[in-house]
């Protein structure tokens, strides 16, 4: 087996690229970054120390998009991942990314600092941000079963932790039905609910605390 993705079932990002992986069920060796072993290696690898990582015989790939890209093109499966010229992929996938999930995680962030160290005003550009996403995406997804109109691929793989993790620290409001309706398609693809599945051990570790819900 040649593929190794070191990552963490937790881990937003790293969920992204299991997706693609689950999807499309393509062999590979979990690296779990709990284990010391894989942990030691992983900072090898990669000094920033962010994850995922995927490592195919002498090649290393880093970053979520780049993985999913990758595996497209060199791992290809029935569920292609780019659709068409890939230009309304890599923008959705953009927005997930910018748009959604990193508000997400300056909130979530926030709850680790201490006390007196605390953002409150970049909580609330965070919170309004999310509110524009969700505006944006209800009115794009009217109509519309996956993000992108070729079908289930990359703009999905990243849209599904992100809008995960967003519902729980910003709840995406009745007002925003379609919205809502997407994540709930999300949570109930396979791939994507083996994906939320694996994390569901570790979330005694969210900071702000999990909802007991999804």
């Amino acid at each position: 087996m040649s593929l190794k993705l070191y990552a963490h079932p937790f881990s937003s990002y790293s969920q992204k690229a299991l997706i693609a992986l689950y999807e499309n069920a393509i062999p590979f060796e979990y690296r779990m970054l709990e284990d010391a072993d894989a942990a030691r290696e992983w900072t090898e690898l990669w000094p920033i120390k962010r994850f995922p990582v995927l490592v195919d015989g002498e090649r290393t790939v880093f970053e979520a998009t780049a993985i999913i890209e990758y595996l497209d093109a060199r791992h290809p499966g029935p569920v292609r991942m780019i659709a068409g010229d890939g230009v309304e992929t890599r923008m959705l996938d953009r927005f997930f990314d910018n748009y959604v999930h990193h508000p997400m995680q300056k909130i979530v962030l926030d709850h680790l600092r201490p006390e007196g160290q605390r953002d409150a005003y970049g909580v609330g550009e965070a919170r309004e941000m999310l509110d524009r996403a969700y505006a944006w995406l209800d009115q794009r997804m009217a109509g519309q079963e996956w993000a992108v109109d070729g079908g289930f691929g990359m703009a999905d793989c990243a849209a599904a932790p992100a809008l995960f993790y967003a519902d729980w620290v910003h709840p995406i409001g009745d007002s925003f039905a379609q919205a809502r309706a997407y994540r709930q398609r999300l949570l109930a693809r396979p791939s994507i609910a083996r994906a939320v599945d694996e994390g569901r051990p570790y979330r005694s570790y969210f900071p702000p605390g999990a909802p007991d819900r999804d």
